[in-house]
């Protein structure tokens, strides 16, 4: 597809990430109640924040959970990879299938807080951890600032994922994924509110931001 056709559907997107944006906005809002979750997290998103700040940065982990994340992406969309190289200065995977989704993955795809999700549900499936659910809020806390951090860095400089596809729809869709798993991900989490209720925000809340438009033309 064109990159002028991409950027015409980044266009079209736009209303969408508004009414995404605000629907976030709201689920955050209802959730402040959830005092064990959000202080856990936001206690492990800050010990990132200081080792981001006073040491050397873990390159070389981020471009493996970077390059891992297109790989199960492009297995998730059945392709195979032929070639995986992740190095602090940079990585590359060789695959048999492409697209837009697998490309842009890393970029919205947290794995390592995805991973984390993964090994507590079934920690707590087989031995019942429970009673560390505190520990799994903050170690979700930590993996999550740590992809929003690097990510923002990486994003400073020229990446030919997001050149493939142009700035705009890139920017679309990464703001769209990462917004698109914290509707999915707070309510889950904070049991404030449901997912269902998240989805219909995001919804009329686009459509309040399509009317808004209609009215101005």
């Amino acid at each position: 597809m064109p990159k002028w056709c991409k950027a015409l559907i980044g266009v079209l997107l736009l209303p969408l990430c508004l009414g995404t944006a605000k629907a976030l906005l709201l689920v955050v809002r209802a959730s402040g109640r959830a005092d064990t979750v959000w202080v856990a997290m936001g206690a492990g998103a800050g010990c990132w924040i200081v080792v981001y700040l006073l040491l050397p940065r873990p390159m070389w982990v981020y471009v493996v959970g970077h390059e891992l994340t297109h790989a199960l992406w492009t297995w998730l969309f059945g392709g195979k990879v032929k070639r995986f190289k992740a190095t602090a200065k940079g990585g590359q995977i060789e695959a048999t299938r492409t697209n837009f989704l697998i490309t842009l993955a890393p970029y919205f795809f947290p794995v390592y807080a995805a991973a984390i999700v993964l090994v507590f549900a079934a920690g707590h499936l087989v031995w019942g951890w429970a009673p560390y659910r505190i520990w799994f809020h903050f170690a979700l806390g930590f993996a999550y600032a740590f992809h929003v951090s690097l990510t923002g860095q990486v994003l400073r400089t020229r990446q030919s994922d997001i050149t493939r596809h142009g700035y705009l729809f890139s920017a679309v869709v990464i703001w769209l994924g990462n917004a698109g798993l914290l509707l999915v991900g707070l309510p889950v989490l904070t049991a404030q509110v449901t997912v269902t209720t998240a989805i219909r925000w995001c919804v009329s809340e686009t459509g309040a931001v399509l009317q808004r438009l209609a009215q101005m033309f």
